[in-house]
């Protein structure tokens, strides 16, 4: 994967965007990236603090609590006054182990945080995109959520459920001008692939660090979506290795003549 570039980003002078887990990682990148493309960016975090973006509005955002998101994106409507794009990145990749072996309540909690979460965000945002009919929800997914990896019983399970959701946001709001996409993103040196390495189940655990993605290059195909060009696309569930997305660096990578 070590051919992957980062995309240019859309001009999204103009836009409003709201970030989950925007405090580390891939959604920290995201978040930077669209304040980097000239949009009004609120970065959700699971609390107060937890980290600092330049030029972005940091609200709490737990994914678990709808009290919170309901409260967050209510803040975005009164002082932003419009919502163009909500990222959904807040996931988690706990419990690791055999099925067996996992506790029923801490799978539970997977699907709370990866189904239910961007559930709830999707929810709070819709009434704002459809005021002013269109927007662009991207949910952060997984080529897990098609094929089942060893001791990720409950990832595998959340993320295919919510891959299904994006899928049915979007037959269901495309009328309205929301149009939703699923990015499955390989492997990025993140928090959650710690947690994998150190758990050292699957062939996943083993990617060594250096083999892994920078987050800036996911982040760039998340933010690229949320542009323009990216509406002409059809389909909803889409990879980060798709030949899409190949082009895109392919010419992006291409010296200024």
């Amino acid at each position: 994967m070590q051919e992957l570039t980062r995309i240019s980003p859309p001009d999204l002078s103009g836009r409003v965007a709201a970030v989950t887990g925007a405090a580390q990682g891939i959604g920290y990148s995201v978040a930077k990236q669209l304040v980097e493309a000239g949009a009004t960016v609120f970065a959700g975090m699971h609390a107060p603090g937890e980290a600092r973006i330049e030029g972005a509005e940091s609200l709490s955002m737990d994914v678990t609590d709808e009290t919170q998101i309901e409260s967050a994106f209510r803040y975005i409507g009164l002082n932003a006054g419009r919502l163009d794009i909500l990222v959904n990145n807040a996931g988690t990749i706990e419990p690791i182990g055999h099925f067996q072996d996992i506790d029923v309540k801490e799978f539970g909690r997977a699907i709370d945080v990866n189904v239910l979460g961007p559930a709830r965000c999707i929810r709070a945002a819709l009434p704002l995109m459809r005021a002013q009919t269109g927007g662009v929800i991207v949910n952060a997914g997984t080529g897990a959520a098609k094929i089942p990896l060893e001791g990720w019983t409950a990832y595998c399970c959340s993320k295919s459920a919510a891959l299904m959701l994006s899928r049915m946001v979007d037959e269901e709001f495309k009328c309205n001008g929301i149009r939703v996409f699923d990015l499955g993103i390989p492997p990025t040196d993140t928090r959650l692939q710690e947690l994998i390495r150190a758990s050292g189940i699957n062939r996943i655990s083993k990617i060594p660090r250096e083999s892994l993605l920078d987050p800036d290059i996911p982040a760039s195909a998340a933010v690229w979506l949320c542009g323009e060009e990216a509406l002409k696309i059809d389909e909803v569930v889409l990879d980060l290795r798709d030949d899409l997305f190949r082009r895109l660096m392919t010419d992006n990578s291409k010296p200024e003549s």
